[in-house]
């Protein structure tokens, strides 16, 4: 999925968009294409993508808030950290990739009607020092843990990681989602979903257990789920005296109306 822009621009002579009669489809010679969405008084509106775009989270009108929310992904190697990132980017499934390189994606998504300016850390393993770590933890908003439900190791790893989270953010609460990865390599399970469910209740994480290779909604929800933890949790909590005003009003309606229909 590219990143997604919304544009608006005056017609000119020489603007990509200006010859076009109603709402056509234009490539540019980046590769990118432009969809024309309307005119007003002589303002074109425009979206700008690329041919990796995603039908989702498009910014409509260039004074749309975009909230950042920022997620790490964390895992042992070889569990899918970054098949899962292309998953949910591409919707599409691709099995190797250079585990040496540290990838940041950034996308946009529209969830619950908020905008929200994505960006996914895929850190590579082989450069996991604890120094490193705490500054990517310290980074980011969300944690996804993964592990592969065909290597123990891997889940053995989860707890630590955790562990980290915790003492580097240092909050009682963390958005968290640990996911199992692999679900559809059944004849090779090495971790019951039972044990992944009562380390998710221990580590206080949301639990799944999936396929990456099958199952590009799964992966779609498991994101999308963590990125409303996080939206919760970067909600300002309601005035203490405001709300108790508003819940003794309630109560005065409440009792009020009681009193007439018993009177």
């Amino acid at each position: 999925m590219g990143y997604w822009e919304a544009h608006t621009e005056k017609k000119r002579e020489d603007s990509p968009i200006s010859s076009f009669p109603v709402c056509p489809v234009s490539e540019t010679e980046h590769g990118d294409f432009i969809i024309l969405l309307l005119s007003v008084s002589g303002i074109y509106f425009y979206l700008k993508g690329s041919h990796a775009g995603t039908d989702s989270g498009l910014i409509i009108g260039p004074n749309r808030k975009m909230v950042p929310v920022k997620l790490l992904i964390l895992g042992a190697q070889n569990t899918g950290k970054t098949a899962l990132c292309v998953r949910f980017l591409t919707k599409r499934f691709i099995g190797e990739y250079d585990h040496k390189k540290e990838v940041t994606y950034r996308c946009s998504r529209v969830v619950d009607q908020e905008t929200v300016d994505l960006e996914i850390l895929d850190m590579a393993w082989k450069e996991n020092s604890v120094a490193s770590l705490e500054s990517s933890i310290r980074w980011a908003d969300g944690f996804l843990l993964l592990y592969s439900i065909t290597q123990r190791l891997s889940f053995l790893e989860v707890p630590r990681l955790k562990k980290l989270i915790d003492q580097t953010k240092q909050s009682l609460v963390v958005p968290t989602v640990l996911v199992g990865n692999k679900a559809d390599l059944e004849i090779g399970r090495e971790v019951p979903t039972e044990e992944g469910q009562r380390l998710a209740k221990e580590l206080r994480c949301v639990f799944r257990e999936l396929s990456v290779a099958e199952a590009v909604l799964a992966v779609e929800a498991a994101v999308l789920q963590l990125i409303r933890l996080v939206l919760d949790q970067q909600r300002p909590l309601p005035d203490r005296r405001s709300y108790m005003l508003t819940v003794r009003h309630a109560l005065t309606r409440k009792l009020t109306r009681s009193k007439t229909m018993q009177w």
